[in-house]
């Protein structure tokens, strides 16, 4: 595996907004990243590179509770708010957990954003500003 979560967290603490998110996601596709996974829950998130070898962050905050009641219109209204540098990140993670949302799957080669609940079945695809 070519990167480290250390590396990852550094390109990370540039991200100060939603609006910053594209910059960072080239950043970690340059260190080798091709996916990963992020968990509303406890904010681990998992780093693939193109073999599937994988490193991951471990729980970054308390556990939060994922709303059994899905609201994707609400969710969609709070994404976009963040997108556009309206909350930092805990506060839209815990948007998530309020509407349901159990994380998301970025894919780099394909520069999509995939929100899913927690049964697994997607709720919102997106395509990544480059």
């Amino acid at each position: 595996m070519k990167f480290t979560i250390d590396e990852i967290k550094k390109a990370h603490q540039k991200v100060k907004s939603g609006a910053d998110f594209p910059k960072y996601i080239q950043e970690i596709k340059d260190l080798g990243v091709s996916h990963y996974t992020a968990l509303v829950a406890n904010g681990n998130t998992k780093y693939f590179d193109a073999e599937e070898n994988f490193a991951e962050t471990g729980s970054k905050y308390e556990n939060l509770i994922i709303s059994e009641n899905l609201n994707p219109e609400q969710f969609k209204f709070r994404l976009k708010l963040h997108q556009q540098g309206g909350t930092d990140y805990p506060t839209f993670c815990k948007d998530c957990a309020e509407n349901g949302v159990e994380g998301w799957k970025m894919d780099l080669n394909e520069m999509t954003c995939t929100y899913f609940d927690k049964n697994g079945n997607d709720i919102l695809v997106e395509t990544v500003p480059s």
